[in-house]
């Protein structure tokens, strides 16, 4: 019998009227490919309807973070620091567009 996936986070943090974190992460049986940790994630700052930060690691391109329409990769070294450097990177966006916060 094959172990399934399990929901480790699965939140949406409501920052203000047009903006909202949305925070999930599974712990898989095996590494995904391009990932060499039991964890699938996607953590995304979204403004006015628009992702313009996120962080995840899908089939196959391993870890990275988009920034706005940059991709950069992540260095993974473990979830508590993945959280902890979104939440460093949501900070600093939101401190460089607080336009977006009127």
């Amino acid at each position: 019998m094959k172990s399934k996936a399990k929901s480790l986070l699965n939140e949406r943090r409501v920052l203000s009227e047009t903006s909202f974190l949305d925070l999930v992460i599974w712990q898989v049986p095996q590494p995904i490919v391009g990932s060499d940790h039991p964890f699938k994630y996607r953590l995304a700052l979204v403004v006015d309807g628009e992702c313009v930060l996120r962080y995840d690691n899908e089939v196959g391109k391993g870890n990275h973070k988009h920034l706005g329409q940059k991709e950069v990769p992540y260095p993974f070294t473990g979830l508590r620091q993945l959280v902890d450097d979104f939440l460093t990177d949501v900070g600093h966006w939101r401190q460089t567009h607080e336009h977006h916060y009127d």
